[in-house]
């Protein structure tokens, strides 16, 4: 995994804690947390966190992007990963 990958997945981490799970541990929220069905993401979260993923790293996430790879720390990385280059 490069640099960039983990400096991405801690960002995503840090935003969602601060978010979406006030108080919680960061170190509890893992890259393969499930945050859809696990209830961490509904549909109004999953958009303020598309928003905050474009603006940070100036890519466009299209509707069916939102909907499979926004589950995991880990999916959301990998999509800003190739959608950067």
């Amino acid at each position: 995994m490069s640099s960039d990958a983990q400096g991405i997945k801690e960002q995503l981490r840090q935003y969602i804690v601060q978010e979406f799970l006030p108080g919680e541990d960061p170190a509890n929220v893992g890259d393969d947390l499930a945050l859809k069905s696990s209830g961490v993401l509904d549909s109004v979260s999953t958009l303020k966190l598309v928003t905050y993923v474009e603006d940070s790293y100036g890519i466009t996430v299209e509707p069916h992007e939102a909907s499979t790879d926004f589950e995991t720390i880990a999916d959301i990385a990998a999509l800003v990963e190739r959608k950067k280059k």
